[in-house]
């Protein structure tokens, strides 16, 4: 393929962090630097956390928020769905770009994570699938400037990989300058050593309450890995598949129940 293709490639643009969200308006703004074709249809309102939820029990309502950009009342995954299946359905897309999340998606942030999940989405309806993701200083609002100079290029030479099946990348920036970034990463998902926290207390009438924190500082030291590499400042890069079959269990399992899908 050349770089040509890729201008003339139809790119969907979603998130999880909703239509009105700064990382989103700099996706857009890297998919147009590289395509003439460019669509955007994302969730309505915040949907952080979402993972790869579907919503099932009610209709689902899209609106126009420009050319070429429309909002869904429901999940990243919704989004995906409905745009490949009703929005774009007389040409679909052929690359879904998915965030920039607010805040980086690492290690176990992959089960959670809205954006991750939308990427999942596309890399089953055959799209190539790239989900993006920014660290923040601290409490400090994501700066996306750095991913913005350095995404295009990521996108084109991993467009011009070959891809298989149900195969999507998941990219994280550090919260670094372009000229601190100290290169990119290839490295497979990690494992903190740490749990996501919870807070107790009780809200104003004297109601006990249980509030689902964030993960705590993470110590860590496996190399090779997405957290290493954000640590060491890079940009990393992480290729993720859907089946989740642990193969070594599967041996395992064949020698006490026999053949695989015969027990």
């Amino acid at each position: 393929m050349t770089a040509e293709t890729l201008r003339s490639a139809r790119i969907l643009v979603t998130n999880d962090d909703g239509i009105h969200a700064p990382g989103l308006h700099a996706l857009e703004r890297i998919a147009h630097s590289l395509s003439d074709d460019v669509w955007t249809v994302a969730p309505e309102t915040e949907q952080s956390a979402a993972s790869h939820s579907l919503t099932t029990r009610r209709p689902l309502r899209v609106r126009r928020f420009g050319d070429r950009r429309f909002a869904v009342d429901g999940t990243p995954t919704d989004c995906v769905l409905v745009a490949v299946n009703s929005i774009l359905k007389e040409q679909k897309p052929v690359v879904l770009l998915s965030g920039i999340n607010h805040g980086g998606n690492l290690a176990e942030d992959v089960g959670y994570s809205g954006t991750v999940a939308a990427a999942m989405e596309g890399a089953l309806l055959g799209l190539k699938a790239i989900a993006f993701s920014q660290l923040r200083k601290d409490d400090n609002p994501a700066e996306f400037g750095m991913a913005e100079h350095l995404a295009p290029g990521i996108v084109e030479k991993l467009y011009h990989l070959s891809w298989s099946p149900d195969l999507l990348f998941n990219v994280n920036f550090p919260a670094r300058s372009v000229e601190q970034v100290s290169g990119i990463r290839i490295g497979r998902q990690g494992r903190r050593d740490v749990m996501v926290g919870l807070v107790e207390g009780q809200d104003p009438a004297g109601r006990p309450y249980v509030w689902i924190g964030d993960f705590g500082p993470d110590q860590s030291q496996e190399e090779g890995t997405d957290l290493a590499g954000i640590r060491e400042g890079a940009i990393t890069i992480t290729p993720l598949h859907q089946n989740l079959t642990d193969e070594q269990a599967l041996v395992q399992l064949s020698e006490v129940f026999g053949e695989p899908g015969r027990a």
